[in-house]
């Protein structure tokens, strides 16, 4: 008979919470301490025993220092899909409507954004526009002659 009346799931998050307990070195009594609940609790938890509270993982996260987004995810509060979705506006929509950028501007700034996080799946509409050519100057230098054989 299965000793714990969460299953799986409360297990998940409780092995996930002890390996990062364990990978900032903090024992139980610390972290309780950190996150503000009590030990015995804590202690329940990571053995799958109690499903926390979301205000509960937050508070966890804090004391370990990861995002709650990961404990939402092993408890089963949030859809890995739901984590991994940017939050807020869309970073190249922004970019593209400021109006004190200019063309070139946009241009390198959405290139530079792209090598960080990839290349969207943009529309196939949407045309990247090519940065401008940089000119090459090139300077001269003339050496100076040498004197001539006799003349001072």
């Amino acid at each position: 008979m299965n000793r714990n009346p969460l299953g799986d799931l409360g297990q998940g998050l409780g092995d996930y919470l002890r390996e990062q307990r364990q990978a900032a070195r903090l024992s139980v009594r610390q972290l309780s301490e950190l996150a503000g609940v009590s030990n015995p609790y804590l202690s329940q938890i990571e053995r799958g025993l109690k499903k926390p509270s979301a205000e509960i993982l937050n508070q966890l996260a804090k004391g370990l220092q990861v995002s709650a987004e990961s404990l939402y995810v092993k408890a089963g509060l949030l859809d890995q899909q739901d984590a991994d979705a940017p939050a807020g506006p869309d970073t190249r929509s922004v970019i593209k409507a400021d109006v004190r950028l200019t063309s070139r501007q946009k241009s390198t700034l959405l290139d530079i954004y792209d090598s960080f996080v990839g290349h969207p799946a943009a529309a196939p509409a949407e045309q990247p526009t090519k940065p401008a050519p940089i000119r090459k100057t090139t300077t001269t230098t003339t050496a100076d002659p040498a004197p001539a054989a006799g003349t001072n």
